[in-house]
This record gives structure tokens, sequence and C-alpha cells, in this order.
């Protein structure tokens, strides 16, 4: 007796896949095929969860596929140390900061480019190439067979220990901040694009065979993931959602076409015959139900999930009792998970049906893998096995499937992604301002606003200069966003002490902006603060105008001792929303009143700093103007009355006095053509006075002296 079982192509593999794959040729793949069988193809937690081990495997990605990667080389925390604050009477702060550099291998295989990089589930760049966090340098080597040692690892390692890792795609991250991270390297997970467009099966089947494996293209995926060298673990991990089969022809192993025409056995070729006993015609065996699986879950990467784990459910009946998980490490929407999880359980129930054909000699023409349509029996017929014993001709099919119904639409969910938003540069605004607080300051400090261009600016970095550039020193981060913008159109000039109902302002803001009056305009913590200009406003109507653009009306002038910048109003000029929350304090001794200030800001969208300059006065530390200035002739002699203001409270509620806010009260009047006066109370007599005589009064307080009020005898 002679047995011939095919296997005539199965060395052309190699490895694991070896010879024992010609024996087997034909076999749908989601079947055991290969005794032993392989390592599987990485799993859906083995893609998103970053690794260092020594040996591990590393994933071939085709398509667009997010993966974690693997840490391969690192340096220890880089820490660097900042002094802010200090001076005269004041304590300094030192602070501590710390980054990384290492390095992540993402495919064993060329890629063409990285797109969208997430740390600990957040966006650290984006799809433009923007960074969202501070990053000193970032490269990424394709995996080509050409690539030189990246530079920064020769310099820590040495040229001659540094390998150049050709055929490994990796990504080298030069001075990573980690403080947004627990001052450690984070969990990475990188948009890897290996090729430009969905690939198939066909296509990984012989990039992973070096072209042993031929074939249609059957399922487009828009990625994959094959782990190590195993070609067989790769299709089997493919094979477990997908209809693979392999068949030969002259030239080697093919894949399959399941739609392929069937051809039609004729009823004359069946019972072969040979030696003393006549060969069985057609036997047909049906396993029962009962064990089939009812429900099957498909876990995939969704692409509308930023490429994080989908699953998609398929039922047999209403019950779905019995059910099964396969894991398929592809990218693939939602829709075409789950019409692959129909298919599968309709392959599943579909082989419950198994036939041995039994022909004469010239069956040996029906080759591994063809798709028969039987006599007498409906459906189509995939041969998985052929036998040649005493001159009779043996396959073993397994039905297929018939035409698939459309599948029930399917859905992603309601996947939580972080908008991919421009960082954008850094604008600051540097404010000299009385602001409302409990108890006047005696310490200077500048208040400093910034924001960014775009949606997504996360803050920026902060340093000072009190010596116009020659040396520097740090404030710390930014503040949350302040709400800066321009003004369109000029104020009209007004009066402080009633409500401004005629002029009006149109603004422009960032576009996320919500802006909206309060009818409270005499409260100091009214949230309708504004910096138009120098002047100070509070605003009772905030008119939307669609774009950034909002109409102010119903004004407060003047606010906080600012009336002497209500007549020098121009388009174009610069506004600022007063939130103290949007406010960084730079304190700084007294010897910076009437020095120029510097601050300079670095933020991850600023490929140079951003900078700012402004002359300090003090304004916080000085009492505003005095008010109600008068001047009434008594005989020759004229008595000059004022009433002063505070720094303390800037509003009158209940009629009483203002609280001086001062150590003591005192003024400084100064009379044209004579020394100054100065005086404790609020009025001065003059024995003589000449009309046109000109006056200035000051009030001065405990470190600087108020703008002055200026009078003109009649």
């Amino acid at each position: 007796m002679a047995t011939l079982v095919l296997q005539t192509v199965g060395a052309a593999l190699g490895g694991p896949i070896g010879g024992a794959v010609g024996a087997l040729i034909g076999y749908t793949l989601d079947h055991t095929l290969f005794t032993p069988r392989a390592a599987r193809g990485p799993r859906l937690n083995g893609l998103a969860v970053q690794g260092s081990g020594y040996g591990a495997a590393l994933p071939r990605l085709f398509g667009t596929m997010r993966v974690a990667g693997t840490v391969i080389w690192s340096t220890d925390l880089i820490e660097r140390r900042e002094e802010a604050g200090g001076g005269k009477g004041r304590g300094s702060t030192t602070h501590y900061s710390y980054s990384a550099s290492f390095a992540v291998a993402l495919s064993a295989r060329p890629i063409q480019r990285v797109g969208r990089i997430w740390a600990e589930g957040n966006l650290l760049r984006g799809a433009a190439g923007d960074w969202k966090s501070p990053i000193a340098g970032f490269r990424l080597h394709l995996g080509d067979e050409g690539q030189a040692p990246d530079p920064l690892i020769a310099a820590a390692q040495g040229l001659d220990a540094t390998p150049a890792y050709r055929g490994l795609a990796y990504a080298v991250f030069e001075g990573l901040e980690l403080g947004a991270f627990g001052n450690r390297i984070p969990s990475l997970g990188f948009e890897v694009i290996a090729d430009a467009a969905p690939v198939s099966v066909g296509e990984i089947a012989a990039a992973l065979s070096d072209g042993a494996i031929r074939g249609g293209p059957g399922e487009r995926l828009t990625g994959f993931a094959a782990e190590g060298d195993s070609v067989r673990g790769a299709l089997e991990a493919l094979a477990e959602a997908l209809p693979i089969a392999l068949g030969e022809d002259a030239q080697g192993l093919v894949l399959l076409d399941e739609d392929a025409p069937a051809r039609p056995i004729d009823p004359l070729a069946l019972g072969g015959h040979g030696g003393t006993r006549a060969a069985p015609r057609l036997e047909i065996e049906r396993r029962g139900e009962g064990l089939l699986t009812e429900a099957l879950t498909l876990m995939h990467y969704d692409p509308a999930r930023d490429f994080q784990p989908g699953a998609q459910t398929a039922r047999r009946g209403a019950a779905g009792r019995r059910g099964g998980t396969v894991a398929l490490a592809a990218a693939l929407p939602a829709a075409a998970a789950r019409a692959l999880a129909e298919a599968r359980l309709a392959r599943d129930a579909a082989a419950r049906e198994t036939a041995r054909v039994t022909l004469s000699a010239a069956g040996l023409a029906v080759p591994v893998g063809a798709i028969l349509r039987l006599p007498d029996l409906a459906g189509r017929w995939r041969v998985r096995e052929r036998r040649f014993e005493e001159w009779v001709v043996t396959l073993a099919c397994t039905r297929l499937p018939g035409a698939a119904p459309p599948p029930p639409p399917a859905s992603p969910g309601a996947p939580v992604i972080e908008p991919d938003r421009l960082s954008g540069r850094t604008r600051l605004a540097l404010l000299d301002l009385p602001l409302a607080e409990a108890a006047p300051r005696d310490e200077p400090a500048l208040l400093i606003a910034a924001r960014g261009d775009g949606a997504g600016w996360r803050g920026a970095m902060l340093i000072g200069s009190r010596d116009e550039g020659q040396g520097w020193e740090a404030i710390g981060a930014t503040a949350p966003p302040a709400v800066i913008g321009t003004a369109e159109t000029a104020l009209a000039p007004g009066g402080a002490l009633l409500v401004d109902r005629r002029a009006t302002l149109v603004v422009r803001l960032p576009g996320e902006t919500a802006l909206a009056g309060d009818d409270r305009l005499g409260w100091s913590a009214a949230r309708t603060l504004m910096l138009v200009g120098d002047e100070l406003l509070q605003f009772g109507t905030a008119t939307a105008l669609g774009d950034g653009r909002f109409r102010l009306s119903t004004l407060l002038r003047g606010r906080r001792g600012t009336e002497w910048a209500m007549a020098l109003h121009q388009p174009g000029e610069r506004v600022v929303l007063i939130e103290p929350t949007s406010l960084r304090r730079w304190p700084l001794p007294l010897a910076a009143l009437g020095t120029r200030l510097r601050v300079s800001a670095s933020g991850v969208g600023d490929a140079e700093p951003a900078e700012a300059a402004l002359r300090f006065m003090g304004a916080a530390l000085a009492p505003p103007a005095p008010v109600a200035g008068r001047m009434r002739r008594r005989g020759a002699g004229v008595r000059i009355e004022w009433v002063r203001r505070s720094r303390q409270g800037w509003d009158w509620r209940d009629g009483g006095e203002a609280p001086l806010g001062e150590e003591r009260e005192r003024y400084r009047v100064t009379v044209e053509g004579a020394p100054p006066h100065e005086t404790d109370r609020p009025w001065l007599e003059l024995a003589a006075a000449r009309p046109g005589l000109s006056v200035t009064i000051e009030q001065l307080g405990t470190v600087a002296a108020s703008p002055p009020l200026r009078l003109v005898l009649p």
C-alpha cells in the first residue's frame, strides 16, 4: 500500500513554519493547523503596556497602529535647581525639576513616520508635530538598514559601544521634562505609520514570509502588529478572526480566496476503485450544535477611539449563553470588527459539517484548498486534506458559510478623547496695577498675565531681568491662561464719578472666551474689571458679536485711580480681563521702583522666547491721587482743599471716611514758584495768591507718592 500526503513546498518557509506546513496546506487557520502550536502574535495588552525587559519581543508593524514600544536606553534623572524670589527681608524659594533622555523601540521592520504621541494617556505630541510638554529634542530612526547610531546615545555610551539598531525603528527623547509625570519616564503610546494606506492580509503574509506566501489581498486592515520571527504565529493570530486558508501552486504557497468560484464534482467520478474493495462514495458528518459558540466578542484597536481597544460582539440567537473572545492585534473600524465577528460565528456554524469524498486517481487534479460543489449537497466545501491510497483519492472537506447578510450597525461607543489643540506662541502682558486687597502691600510686585495663541496652550516658564538683560532670575511658571485681546475701537474720554451709559468699546478676545456683564459695578470684587490701555474699567453689559468680538457698554471708568488714562485711548491697544487667578506675581525689591523690567517666557509652542518690558513704578504701593480739589479766596490769600482716597478697599459703601491705608497721613503741596509744602491735613492756606496760580497735590504713602492732583486758581 502506498500513501501520499502532500508535502512539496513546506520547506520554502523554513523556521517554525517548516516542512510541517505542507502536510496541512488548505486547513482554515482558525482551527489548529500546526503541531506543536507556535507562539501567537501580540495580544492587545502587550501593545498597550510599555516595557523595558531584556529580550522582549518587538512587533513588526503594518499600516497604522498605536503601540507602547520598549525602552531600550535611558539616562538617569537629570536634576535642575532654580531659586526664585529673595532679596531684602524676604526668603527665596528653591525649585527642583527633573528631565530624562531615553530611547523607545517601536517596530522590528521599517516605518514611514510617527504621528501623535501620548504620555499617561494624554497627548504629548499632536498630529501637527507640536509638543504639549517641554522637551529639548526628539529624533525618529525609521529602521532602514543604513541608519547610523543616534548621536545622543553615542555621546553617552561611546560610539564603539552604540549599536545602530539597523532594521529597528525607534524614537529618541532628549531632555523630556518629567514634572507632569511624577518625575519618572511616563508610559507612552505612539501612533506609528508603517505604511501609508490600509494593508491587506496578502501584503502582510508576503512581507512576513519574504515572498514565500503569495495570494489575493484578502481583508484590509488599518494596521496590524506581528510579533517576533514566527510567520506561523502571526498568521494564526490573524486567522483567529479572518477567513485565512493556504494552498499551493507551481510557484509555492498562496493565500486562497474564500469567494473563488466553486468547481462541481461529477457524480460519475465518485467511488474510485482499487485493490479488491470498492471505495465509499460520499460520507457526511454533522456535529451537534450544543458545543457551538453562541456569542463571540472581537477585541481590536479602534481608529475612532485614538486606537484604544474596542470590542464588538456577534450572537447566534437571543441567548448567547456560550461565549468566546478573540483578541486581534489589528486596527480596524467598529463596523469592520462587527462584520468579522459575525462572519467568524457563521464559519464556526458551517464547519460543524464535514464531508469525505472518494474519487478515482483523477481526483489528484483537485488541489488542497479548492472550493467544491458536491452532488446532492447544498453549499460550498473547502478541501482541507487529500490522501492517495491504493489508487483512490480521498478528500476531506469542510462546509463554508453561505452569503453573509449585512451586519447590524456597529458603534465604537463614546470614547474619551483628548482634543488635539495647538499650543501656539506665548503672549505676555506686564501689569503695574493696584489690586483690591484686604490690606495694602508694601512690597513691590509686578503682575504677569500670559496666554497662548492656540487653545492647547498649557503655560510657560518665566524669567525676569532688572538690568536690561545682564542678569536673569527665575520667576516660575505662568498662572492659568489670562484673557488678553485688543480694542477694535477707541474709548471716548469720560468721567470717573458716574456710570457711563453712552460710551461703548468693541474688543476682540481669544476665540474660546465667554464674556458676561455684571450690573454690580460698584463692587471691587466684580468679575468685569478690564484693563484697556492704562485705564481700568468695569462693564455692565457684554454683547457677543461673533468671531471673538464683544461690545462692552454700561461702563464705570477710571477705576482704582486710573482716571488719568481716560483720555489716552486708541484703536488696537491691549485689553486684559483682570482675574486674580490668572496673574503671576513677581516680588521685587524697593530698588526696582523706576527701573525698566524685562520678562521672558518659554513654552512648548515657542520657537523663540516671548518677551515683554515695562517701566515699573509700583502702582500698588502708592495711594490714588486726591480728588474734589478746590481753591477758595480769602482776602489776598487762598484756601486749598481736597479729599484723600485710599488704596485699601476702593469702594465707598457706607458713607463714612475711607480707611487711611498708610502709616500716617501726609501730603506734599507744590505751589508754582515756591518750595513744596508738607502737611498732615487735607487743606492748606496761602497768605497771597494771584490768578492763574498752579498747584499740585500729592499724598505721600508709606512707600510711594500718589499721582498729582493739579489745580489752577481762577
